[in-house]
């Protein structure tokens, strides 16, 4: 006779789905989630750098754009934390094309947006459907790689961090300056359809979990969602509101966190949680999620710094700055296989490619800190070739520290923690970034202004005022490469202590 469960007992885990053999149609499935996190990634970067022809195109201020960015955000690492859970209870396939058909459709819609309001809709929930897809991929390769091939499926997600961010400057050039504003934001839809065939034909479909649902974990959501979207608007627009002077970003910051620890105590109990805490006692998941914001602030700075400074002292535009992140960006489809090919070595221990690697940044950004106002774009080719190898050292050793060991029923669970740190990461890097921009501009226009006070002579030097300006970015740049610098050695420092060796996957 069958035992009949008692009113309220948990139910138990259902089985995992039968292992499939991976073969052409699995490939080309992973192959789809990639491009549709590519294009995702790109998108959000894409517009960002074009923000400039669309806010001209639409009449848009630079205030109410601002709110498109942070919007798209909040949106997007919202997505990331609760992805995960979807997935398993709605399917991998049927989340992963829903979340391509709409990142699609609010692509093609938004330049057709009456007003600013509906403009900010569209992008939220384009970020909501582009945020759930990076969560699927680190899914997809847990799940479907076997052994022996598993490491150089995480390294295409690496690329989400180190390719896709590089080739936003470049694209956004093309695009709006031989195509028009509009492919700024049409540019996912190409790729998207063909995405969505991939992803359609190639990943298996598993049956719907719906009995989870009885279980869902809806003061988690509550207090969750708006604890990521009030911490993540408070850190983008902090800088323009003057941070802790705003009233909205006390309440932002304030509230968000306040939010976010009830958030993760109900985590720590609750029988189907979002997030499982009890997975931070892995010291290398620990690790793996602590170095990761201090790769992605270190990765984040080595884009923003030079595209800035040529930008503001010569007067370049996106299409000039183009080669320089060409120069990072396209070399990275050979240097991430080679990386992920050295770390798939038995003898090879990963934690020493990651400190290589990001001592390898920070001699990159020792030397952009000897920088002067004449560099032009070619000053940077050789900061930018060290980096070739250097940024998929210091990823794809994370991802293997990250997901060795884990337990099947684990990797959900891991991906939700891995994508929303990347996602909140990148917002904070940017704040800080934000912060220590405007804080040094200010430092040094000050300084130079008193020098040149003890000067009387000095004040009929013919374009004075855009020397000045042109050193003040100069020497920011410096401090943010020293800042950047210093980040990536104090990362190599923690090394020795915190995560312990692992083998890969096909070694193990």
């Amino acid at each position: 006779m069958s035992a009949v469960p008692l009113p309220g007992a948990v139910p138990a885990a259902a089985p995992l789905p039968s292992p499939t053999i991976f073969g052409l149609r699995l490939a080309t499935g992973l192959t789809g989630v990639l491009l549709a996190v590519m294009l995702a990634g790109l998108n959000e970067n894409i517009t960002k750098i074009a923000l400039a022809d669309i806010r001209g195109a639409m009449g848009i201020s630079r205030d109410d754009a601002s709110w498109l960015v942070a919007l798209y955000a909040a949106a997007s690492v919202s997505a990331m934390a609760f992805a995960p859970w979807c997935s398993v209870t709605f399917s991998l396939r049927r989340l992963t094309a829903a979340a391509i058909i709409v990142c699609m459709a609010a692509g093609l819609l938004c330049p057709f947006a009456p007003n600013l309001p509906m403009l900010i809709i569209l992008r939220v929930v384009q970020g909501a459907a582009g945020g759930a897809l990076p969560p699927m991929l680190m899914t997809v390769a847990l799940r479907f790689l076997p052994p022996n091939i598993k490491l150089y499926g995480l390294g295409g997600y690496a690329l989400s961090a180190t390719f896709g961010p590089s080739l936003g400057t470049p694209l956004a050039a093309f695009w709006t300056e031989s195509l028009g504003w509009q492919w700024a934001f049409w540019q996912v839809i190409p790729g998207s359809i063909v995405a969505l065939l991939m992803v359609s034909w190639g990943l298996p479909q598993d049956p719907l979990r719906l009995e989870r649902l009885r279980q869902f974990d809806w003061r988690g959501l509550l207090l969750g969602l708006p604890a990521i979207s009030m911490l993540v608007v408070g850190m983008l627009q902090g800088e323009r509101l003057n941070w802790f002077h705003s009233p909205l970003i006390c309440v932002l910051l304030g509230g968000g966190a306040v939010l976010l620890v009830l958030f993760l105590v109900n985590e720590w109990s609750h029988p189907l949680p979002f997030f499982k805490l009890q997975l931070l006692s892995r010291r290398n998941l620990s690790h793996a999620l602590l170095t990761l914001g201090g790769v992605l602030f270190v990765l984040l700075a080595v884009i923003l710094i030079p595209s800035s400074y040529l930008a503001q002292v010569h007067g370049y535009r996106p299409l000039q700055t183009a080669p320089v992140m060409l120069m990072v960006a396209l070399p990275q489809l050979i240097a991430l296989p080679l990386v992920a090919a050295l770390c798939n070595i038995r003898a090879v221990d990963c934690r020493w490619v990651l400190a290589i690697g990001l001592g390898m940044l920070a001699v990159s950004c020792v030397l952009g800190a000897r920088m002067s106002p004449d560099w032009i774009r070619t000053h940077f080719y050789l900061l930018q070739a060290v980096q070739i190898f250097a940024q998929p050292m210091a990823v794809i050793p994370l991802l293997l520290l990250a997901t060795t060991g884990l337990a099947p029923q684990d990797g959900p669970f891991a991906s939700a923690w891995f994508n929303t740190i990347k996602g909140m990461s990148a917002v904070v890097a940017t704040g800080v970034l934000d912060a220590l921009i405007t804080r040094r501009n200010h430092f040094h226009s000050t300084v130079l202004s008193e020098r040149l006070g003890n000067l009387p002579a000095a004040v009929d030097v013919p374009g004075l005022a855009q020397r000045m300006h042109a050193q003040v970015v100069t020497l920011t740049s410096s401090d943010l490469y020293l800042t950047v610098a210093a980040i990536a050695l104090a990362m190599i420092v923690i090394i020795p202590i915190l995560p312990t060796r692992v083998f890969p996957p096909r070694a193990a």
